[in-house]
């Protein structure tokens, strides 16, 4: 399944929309996902942002030895999206060390 964050945007043909980070964590926990595309703003930010699934997913990664999905970003926030990138790069540092 692909899931697509975002608050204003259609997904893509073959995604899903969710709308919160929340409903996106409780999709990953199943452990279903195999594909994820992260919107930064999402509208309010009390509910979270893309970045909030990041930091939920590098900490599954680190001390879980959760299996993340492949990570697209399309946020249209320069510094966020940056913010975002730094995050899916440690991600990957973590994957990387279980294998």
């Amino acid at each position: 399944m692909k899931l697509f964050l975002d608050d204003q945007r259609s997904p893509p043909e073959g995604w899903t929309l969710v709308r919160w980070p929340s409903e996106m964590i409780a999709l990953l926990e199943t452990g279903e996902i195999d594909e994820i595309s992260l919107d930064h703003d999402l509208g309010d930010d009390v509910r979270g942002t893309g970045y909030d699934v990041l930091v939920w997913i590098e900490e599954a990664v680190a001390t879980r030895g959760f299996r993340p999905p492949m990570i697209h970003l399309h946020s249209a926030n320069v510094v966020g999206r940056k913010r975002m990138l730094q995050a899916v790069q440690s991600i990957q540092r973590f994957a990387e060390r279980q294998r």
